[in-house]
């Protein structure tokens, strides 16, 4: 299993992934952290759990904008479409993942 060190916020973080994920992990990292950064600029430091959770709520917010978006282009297909029971239960767990993720660096 590959370590991979990424920096959110101007902290950095060591995560583990699997073999041959160690770029896609950085690319996600350095998107969070594009995010992260925005909101620096609008609402200042207010601790990184709280910039961890509202960037999150932000990223979670364009995948259900985009799983609508996949659904009324295939409305047609419906037995293939996300239904909105399924987005919703795809963001709770979402949710859930990332409030894990930021409790465990809270703790580090």
């Amino acid at each position: 299993m590959a370590q991979v060190d990424v920096t959110i916020n101007d902290r950095s973080y060591r995560i583990a992934c699997d073999d041959g994920q160690d770029g896609h992990l950085t690319e996600l990292a350095n998107y969070v952290d594009g995010r992260v950064q925005e909101l620096v600029s609008s609402v200042g430091q207010v601790g990184d759990a709280r910039l961890l959770v509202m960037a999150s709520l932000l990223i979670a917010d364009e995948l259900s904008e985009s799983l609508t978006a996949l659904n009324s282009r295939e409305g047609s297909k419906e037995d293939n479409s996300p239904t909105m029971e399924h987005v919703a239960q795809t963001m709770e767990n979402l949710a859930a993942h990332i409030e894990r993720i930021a409790a465990r660096l809270e703790a580090a």
